[in-house]
């Protein structure tokens, strides 16, 4: 059965188990003790070299980072409404996947792992950041439902969670209704699962 190594309050994690629920793909979860270390020891560290959260097992394949996890997922069991095959499509979502986990990951994550971990950061010069990156999208969304191909796809499972969980970095969506508009379709959607802070 396809193993998900999981952390409940990733938000990595998270949307890789939203994704396997709305494919309505059966799965077994397993959870990483984070605070006990087991992400650094050998047997988690022989799925993921890097010691980080997910990782995803299905038969022999091994597949790591939660991105990646999305494009296996979409195509391996979604077809090619999640993952198409022409090239300008693809390449749009691949640009989300890379903002999900560059712009997004090191802003608006960034300002969550702070106040729910104590991760040190420059709050002012992250909290701007994050702003910057919300506008971006808010206005991308303002002439459309979903990031891309006028539907959803992985592209909008990648960015969601963060940008879902705002609050928990002390940020506020109020001035980006088209991204509010986003989230309330997302939370909507048949199979739809939330997690602590959604």
């Amino acid at each position: 059965m396809l193993k998900l190594y999981d952390f409940l309050l990733s938000g990595n994690c998270y949307k890789v188990r939203l994704l396997l629920s709305l494919l309505g793909v059966e799965h077994e979860l397993v959870a990483v003790d984070l605070k006990a270390g087991e992400h650094k020891k050998t047997p988690f560290l022989q799925l993921n070299p890097f010691g980080q959260v997910p990782a995803l097992t299905d038969g022999d394949v091994v597949i790591r980072d939660s991105q990646a996890i999305l494009v296996y997922l979409a195509r391996r069991y979604g077809g090619a409404d999640w993952f198409p095959e022409d090239a300008a499509a693809l390449g749009n979502i691949a640009q989300w996947l890379s903002t999900a986990s560059k712009e997004i990951g090191n802003t608006i994550a960034t300002a969550r792992l702070h106040y729910l971990f104590g991760t040190p950061i420059d709050v002012a010069a992250v909290e701007k950041q994050s702003y910057a990156v919300l506008k971006v999208i808010d206005e991308h969304l303002a002439t459309r439902q979903w990031l891309e191909c006028d539907r959803l796809t992985i592209a909008d499972i990648a960015c969601f969670p963060y940008i879902g969980l705002a609050a928990d970095g002390k940020l506020s969506l109020d001035a980006y209704p088209h991204i509010v508009a986003w989230i309330d379709r997302i939370k909507q959607l048949p199979g739809y699962v939330g997690m602590p802070g959604l």
